[in-house]
């Protein structure tokens, strides 16, 4: 069932898709509009990233797989990336399909949804219909939006409501496995009042899958409800990425929200937040290490609409080989956002004469009662700093070791997981050994 599309598409792939997933007449219904714009629609334009020739047409936009007992079954490295003691909170898709799924009764009993979109849209219809590719990812921005919404198959929904406090993070694995796949989670998280939560979600692929990724993340936070979302993406050398998140955030509500970009092929990134309500807050900190052909363009986006609304934008970029990364930061203060303060910091560090990098801060500012600021450089390693280090009995790869992890601490020391610090540093010593 591979599908290209730089052609029409077949309507009955699509109704196919949402078939076998057996979702409601409405979902299909909005496939089927995103099936008929998306041949339309252009692909997005990135700063300075050409992806005119990336591959997002061939791949099997639906592979279903078998449900698991236990995590257990899971190759070893796939299976570091969550764990699922008896009172974890564990979802893990592979390709397609769902295939494990763990939510304690006392979650359950205080109304805590935590299962795949599917179920969910059947279950809960009004509850998804009502944020689903709504005022989150708009499925007409562009061809790449257009055909997630289109193909989606899996992902999830978690649900926590009124002041219920969860003190362990949900856990997501999404997993592409095999040659020729398509992978098209969705991830929709809604907190209502009061909530508080936190999700880990790691996105993996074989070492020689060649998949073309499509996901999508949408996030709403009620009135004073606080979540910290981590997104880590360790995709092999032959995948492609695309990878669109966009949040709601309400009155005096506060989002945390760490991703690192990990992947060794080609990665579109886009972290869009609203900072809906008055007295908001929220953070972004996102790290990227590239090595050998690799290709990144990733951008962290606020944009400010309540009063007194404060954000950080904080990125780190290390390139190796012949890599290459675009870092945008945007803030934008819209007009009326008065007393809003919004800052950013985006760095990028060379370590061969091949390596590419750029940091783009963009402040647009549209109130006069407001502060703001940017940061950022891009620049190589200190030689002097490298004589230093290797005067004192280091190896040169030693030395640019505690140079880089000197640059990315400032974004690792304020993860507030220690299991996800552990596998960024372990997936970044392992880009510097190869």
């Amino acid at each position: 069932m591979s599908v290209n599309t730089e052609q029409l598409f077949d309507r009955q792939i699509v109704t196919q898709i949402s078939q076998s997933q057996e979702e409601p007449t409405w979902m299909l219904q909005k496939r089927l509009a995103a099936l008929d714009e998306a041949a339309k629609l252009s692909l997005p334009k990135l700063e300075k990233t050409r992806i005119d020739r990336w591959n997002f047409t061939s791949f099997d936009p639906y592979r279903g797989e078998e449900a698991l007992t236990t995590i257990d079954t899971l190759p070893e490295n796939v299976r570091q990336f969550v764990s699922a003691e008896k009172e974890d909170h564990v979802f893990v898709q592979k390709n397609s399909s769902p295939v494990y799924q763990q939510l304690s009764a006392d979650l359950k009993e205080k109304g805590v949804i935590f299962t795949d979109i599917a179920t969910a849209a059947r279950e809960h219809g009004d509850l998804v219909q009502k944020h689903f590719m709504t005022d989150g990812i708009n499925p007409n921005e562009h061809r790449l939006a257009a055909l997630h919404t289109a193909l989606f198959s899996g992902g999830l929904l978690l649900y926590v409501p009124k002041n219920v406090a969860v003190e362990l993070p949900f856990q997501a694995l999404f997993w592409a496995s095999g040659k020729g796949v398509g992978n098209f989670p969705h991830v929709l998280v809604v907190l209502e009042t009061g909530a508080n939560a936190s999700i880990i979600a790691n996105f993996v692929s074989d070492e020689d899958s060649d998949a073309v990724v499509n996901g999508a993340f949408e996030v709403f936070l009620g009135d004073n409800a606080r979540l910290s979302v981590a997104s880590l993406h360790t995709h092999g050398e032959e995948t492609t990425e695309v990878a669109y998140r966009r949040t709601v955030v309400g009155r005096d509500a506060h989002l945390d929200w760490t991703v690192g970009d990990l992947n060794g092929g080609r990665t579109i990134s886009d972290n869009t937040t609203h900072m809906q309500g008055s007295g908001s807050n929220g953070e972004i900190k996102a790290i990227t290490v590239g090595a050998g052909e690799q290709r990144s363009n990733i951008t962290s986006t606020f944009h400010h609409w309540g009063t007194h609304t404060e954000t950080n934008i904080v990125a780190r970029g290390v390139m190796l080989d012949a890599a290459q990364t675009i870092l945008n930061g945007v803030t934008k203060i819209e007009k009326g956002a008065t007393k809003a303060n919004g800052v950013q910091a985006e760095k990028v560090l060379m370590l061969s004469p091949e390596a590419r990098g750029d940091a783009n801060p963009i402040l647009l500012i549209d109130e006069n009662d407001v502060q703001a600021g940017h940061a950022a450089s891009v620049g190589k390693i200190d030689p002097i700093q490298m004589f230093y280090l290797m005067s004192r009995g280091l190896s040169r790869r030693q030395a640019e070791r505690l140079v880089i992890f000197g640059f990315v601490g400032p974004v690792l020391d304020t993860i507030p997981f220690d299991s996800l610090r552990e596998r960024i540093t372990d997936v970044i010593e392992g880009k510097l050994s190869s």
